[in-house]
């Protein structure tokens, strides 16, 4: 653009030659350059405007349109073939360790209604109740009669019921195909599968998705159409599963108790074998989360990995190992025990205010001896403690692969005091699931190596660093097998397997604070052969009580130990081991004729 000068030479020249003041020239023309100016942002600013409202009228045009269709066409539900609206309703099975089925899909289907097309609504509603009894049909001729122009009625029906509906002839009950998840062995490993439900769902397929445990765990493997349905494979053994269960479930109605938990684990690999947590369900009829009371009272709560509790007893090998792993002590070191202890300002004493005397370290395990171990954890002290324990794994939730164990975090003390130290080195202070104790004993069991509780089935063994010396392991191992042969784990002892394990017994928290005076959580943490361990196995009771004698008993060696040799005494042999049968002696054998 080309702009007149303010003050062009000719007409400064002119106007001097008449006298007038040049000045006004420069004053005019600014005048006009700025009025030109403001023209031409006015007409810029104008037709952005347009533009804009020509944007904004033709986008409301469409939503209002979009609205108005959607408010005049019926409601009908998503349809799988429509573009954007594909629901993927593949899942893969789940198999155990031998390949059995655990979880699988079978082909059902749901039912639904479009009020519209029906003939008699008040007839197919009193058919519809005979059929199905939980429904009202008062209701279903409300709904039939009403404005609504689609509803579910049933999203799993049976072949059976199917046949029924059919039966009532109305051309408004429709059917939908579906795939539902299926769990043919019911209650077994209920809080290991979790469960399923759908997701989208359409009346041509729905999607099947994990709500809990494994099933939502690994649900993008399971959903995912590129592993071309090949199944998960668990660790789990279906037949031990399923003796396990029987066991513990017979030990709990026998001990009186509120609730259990076992855990069997392969020592080397980390494998779960077995899991069980009673009271349980059927994930093909999974029951509602409780929204009121104690979570614990609920059969969804799963006791081996949520259960965080203090577990007693059980704790005092880890005292003595790493005191021994340290070279503080040996396995013949004596302490007092009956000296009294006294440690922030607390009194420490023995179970029921026992005498025991001298003790080596071996006998303090044997014979459970409080200030035994809280003198071993002392010389450890609380920095050393905590390393171990932690080492261990028992200062984060475990890695087991259900969604449930991501909230067993163990609790741990504000301030690691000596009285924190002294008490934990007990099992007292320190609450943690029996996950966590069976993966802790794993590693005393198989030579000072930690391993990590899985639920995958795994190729060999899965060994990570060290946490204890293959010496202190050996002496822990011992001292375990000992506790079963002389100790408070006597009746632990199962012919032809030697077991050995750890007893535990912790008073169990009140909910506002403090403890129950009559209610105990018991423990038995044992390994199995104990000369060449393969396994691991923890038995939890939620408030036993024993009650064959004169007096209640509740503590573990009366009530989970009893439970734990007879889990031992029936999975052992599932698991492929032979008992160990001591040859008869000469005087036994006697020689008789043929004749």
């Amino acid at each position: 653009m080309i702009r007149t000068p303010l003050r062009p030479l000719a007409r400064i020249l002119q106007a001097r030659e008449k006298g007038e003041n040049p000045d006004a020239i420069e004053r005019e023309n600014k005048r006009i350059r700025h009025e030109q100016m403001r023209d031409h942002s006015r007409m810029r600013a104008e037709g952005r405007l347009l533009i804009l409202g020509v944007f904004f009228f033709a986008a409301f045009s469409v939503v209002g349109a979009r609205m108005g269709l959607l408010a005049t066409t019926d409601p009908v539900e998503p349809r799988a073939h429509a573009p954007g609206a594909v629901i993927s309703a593949s899942r893969a099975d789940i198999v155990d360790r031998n390949g059995s089925i655990l979880a699988t899909n079978f082909e059902t289907h749901a039912l639904y209604a479009q009020p519209k097309h029906m003939v008699d609504p008040e007839y197919a509603a009193k058919k519809l109740v005979e059929v199905f009894p939980d429904l009202k049909e008062e209701r279903l001729i409300k709904d039939f009669t009403g404005k609504r122009k689609f509803l579910w009625i049933k999203k799993k029906i049976s072949p059976e019921q199917m046949q029924a509906v059919h039966e009532i002839g109305d051309p408004g009950l429709l059917f939908a195909p579906r795939d539902m998840r299926l769990y043919p062995n019911g209650t077994l490993a209920a809080h290991v599968m979790g469960g399923a439900s759908y997701g989208k769902e359409g009346v041509h397929a729905a999607e099947v998705i994990g709500v809990a445990g494994v099933e939502k765990f690994h649900d993008d493997y399971l959903r995912d159409p590129a592993n071309g349905n090949r199944p998960l494979q668990l660790s789990l053994d279906l037949t031990v599963q399923a003796a396990a269960e029987r066991v513990l479930f017979g030990g709990m109605k026998l001990m009186n108790a509120k609730g259990a938990t076992s855990v069997l684990m392969d020592v080397k690999t980390g494998e779960i074998i077995s899991v069980v947590s009673l009271p349980t369900f059927d994930p093909n009829d999974r029951p509602r989360p409780a929204t009121q009371g104690d979570a614990s009272d609920s059969s969804l709560f799963n006791r081996s990995v949520q259960g965080v509790y203090e577990l007693g007893s059980t704790f005092k090998i880890f005292t003595a190992i790493q005191a021994i792993d340290l070279g503080l002590v040996n396995v013949n070191t004596v302490y007092d025990t009956d000296i009294p202890m006294k440690v922030g300002g607390y009194t420490i004493r023995e179970f029921r205010n026992k005498k025991y005397g001298d003790l080596t370290v071996s006998d303090i395990i044997v014979k459970s001896s409080n200030r035994g171990t809280g003198r071993m954890a002392l010389q450890i002290g609380p920095k050393r403690q905590k390393a171990f324990l932690d080492s261990l794994g028992f200062f984060k939730a475990t890695p087991f692969e259900i969604v449930e164990a991501a909230g067993g975090k163990p609790l741990l003390p504000k301030r690691w005091t000596d009285l924190s130290t002294v008490t934990i080195s007990y099992g007292h202070g320190l609450s943690s699931s029996p996950m966590h104790l069976a993966a802790g004993y794993a590693a005393i069991a198989n030579g000072g190596f930690k391993v990590e509780p899985t639920l995958m089935k795994q190729r060999g063994p899965q060994l990570g660093p060290r946490v204890m010396s293959a010496r202190a392991a050996s002496d822990g191992r011992a001292m375990l097998r000992k506790v079963v042969s002389e100790g408070t784990a006597s009746f632990g002892e199962v012919p032809g397997y030697s077991v050995g394990g750890k007893t535990g017994t912790a008073d169990k928290p009140k909910p506002r604070g403090g403890y129950y005076k009559d209610k105990v959580i018991a423990t038995f943490a044992s390994i199995f052969p104990a000369h060449d361990p393969k396994y691991v196995l923890i038995v939890t009771l939620d408030e036993p009580v024993e009650t064959s004698g004169e007096k209640p008993r509740r503590t573990a060696g009366w009530t989970a130990v009893p439970v734990a040799a007879e889990m031992v005494r029936r999975i052992a042999p599932l698991l492929g081991l032979r008992p160990q049968v001591d040859p008869l002696s000469e005087a036994v054998v006697t020689l008789t004729s043929s004749n």
